[in-house]
């Protein structure tokens, strides 16, 4: 094992962790916002990917441009989840809402079989095969747009949240509901604009990766529950800590790869996982409640 392979291993995991990253804060602001633990998480990546598909093949746009039709899209649907099947339960016990959503990810998932068949689909683009080289080490162009473009809306995200009034409403419904509820914030209204945009985000990650990854109605179960383990590792409810999460899954993704064969490669994210939750259940930057 050459020290150029290692080096190619860590870089494309840096590359999808920065993608998990983007889908692990959706999933994150969801469950800060609200405490509603979304398993349909991996359908809306899953639509995601189909609406991006779908742009490029119909409107003939760059699968990167799809993204401007994305995540508005994603969030009409993750606003419309939250107003008509979350908000009925949002006071309700947690595992009537985690039913719920397991609920919705399969309704969707069958959808999608019965409009799209469950075919495998693969986009293709004329720079699908450019690739940059710095010594012996290559680096993929479609990977490296996914990483940017997912980088971006995350930086915007967290921008949002920390710099502007919507952020500042957004963070104190989450971390005071009643408190915001008597300063004037419409708590329901911050709700649906959070699911929204969790869903956004959750859309335009599997649009990022639909360049070089085939689309079919049960991808999202293979991010949904790396999602989970970036959320748990970086702290529930922390979107810094989802950030810096999806890179770490990355990387361990890569390095099991580099040791194990196959689907194996996923032993060492899901070992950080059971070792998180067994000696730091609150996650790397969740904080500890008396």
């Amino acid at each position: 094992m050459t020290m150029s392979f290692v080096f190619q291993s860590l870089l494309n995991g840096l590359l999808v962790g920065g993608v998990y990253s983007l889908m692990a804060m959706g999933l994150t602001l969801i469950f800060g916002v609200m405490k509603v633990v979304n398993f349909a998480h991996g359908s809306l990546i899953m639509l995601g990917m189909y609406v991006a598909y779908w742009s490029v093949a119909l409107l003939h746009v760059d699968p990167y441009v799809s993204i401007l039709i994305v995540f508005p899209v994603l969030f009409i649907i993750g606003a419309s989840f939250q107003k008509f099947l979350i908000n009925p339960i949002i006071n309700a016990p947690e595992h009537n809402q985690l039913l719920l959503t397991l609920g919705v990810s399969l309704f969707m998932e069958n959808l999608a079989v019965f409009l799209w068949s469950p075919d495998y689909r693969v986009m293709k683009t004329s720079y699908a095969e450019i690739n940059f080289y710095i010594g012996d080490i290559t680096i993929s162009l479609v990977r490296l747009l996914a990483f940017c473009f997912a980088m971006l809306l995350a930086a915007i995200l967290y921008v949002v949240l920390t710099r502007t009034d919507l952020g500042k409403a957004i963070r104190a419904a989450s971390e005071e509901p009643r408190g915001a509820l008597l300063m004037g914030i419409n708590i329901r209204r911050i709700y649906l604009i959070s699911f929204g945009i969790g869903a956004a985000c959750a859309g335009v990650g599997g649009a990022a990766i639909t360049p070089f990854f085939p689309v079919y109605p049960y991808v999202g179960w293979l991010f949904v529950i790396t999602c989970f383990v970036v959320v748990v590792l970086g702290g529930m409810g922390n979107i810094l800590g989802a950030f810096v999460g999806g890179l770490i899954i990355g990387l361990a993704d890569s390095v099991g790869a580099m040791f194990l064969p196959g689907s194996m490669k996923s032993i060492i994210s899901f070992t950080i996982f059971i070792l998180i939750l067994l000696f730091k259940p609150t996650g790397l930057f969740g904080k500890n409640h008396a």
